[in-house]
């Protein structure tokens, strides 16, 4: 099974645990960017907005083709309690038939309340969750150095 890992950062802590998990699986990353740069303000306000709203955010073209994989994880930052607006947006592109685990990563809290429309966006695109992971990674929100 080929499997690719895919992920949107802000502040560093989801790309830790991606490059863990593409240790560990022996798979490529793809990161995920958004056009514009946020600030980390713009981050939480607007942002925070988007992510509860289910909105994407205008991303940059992915330097791979998810065609080419049976196995997606997707990770990102939690926003207010959902996935960030950069997650929609690779949803959007996600072809169907593939299975995609998602790891959540929050520097205090989960994604309880978003977790069944989560997964139902996935699944209206003709894939499968075979996992939905928070984690917890302790780190206070702040804007990556590039």
């Amino acid at each position: 099974m080929k499997t690719i890992i895919i992920y949107y950062t802000f502040g560093g802590s989801t790309q830790k645990e991606a490059a863990r998990l593409a240790a560990e699986l022996k798979a490529p990353l793809c990161r995920v960017k958004e056009t514009r740069n946020r600030s980390f303000l713009g981050s939480f306000i607007p942002g925070g907005y988007l992510a509860m709203h289910r909105k994407p955010v205008s991303i940059q073209p992915l330097d791979v083709d998810l065609k080419d994989y049976d196995q997606i994880y997707i990770g990102c930052p939690v926003w207010a309690g959902y996935p960030a607006p950069a997650f929609n947006a690779i949803v959007q592109q996600l072809p169907a038939g593939k299975k995609v685990e998602l790891f959540l990563c929050s520097g205090g809290g989960g994604t309880e309340k978003s977790e069944s429309g989560t997964k139902e966006m996935i699944e209206k695109k003709g894939c499968s969750v075979a996992s939905y992971r928070d984690v917890l990674t302790g780190v206070k929100p702040g804007k990556m150095k590039e």
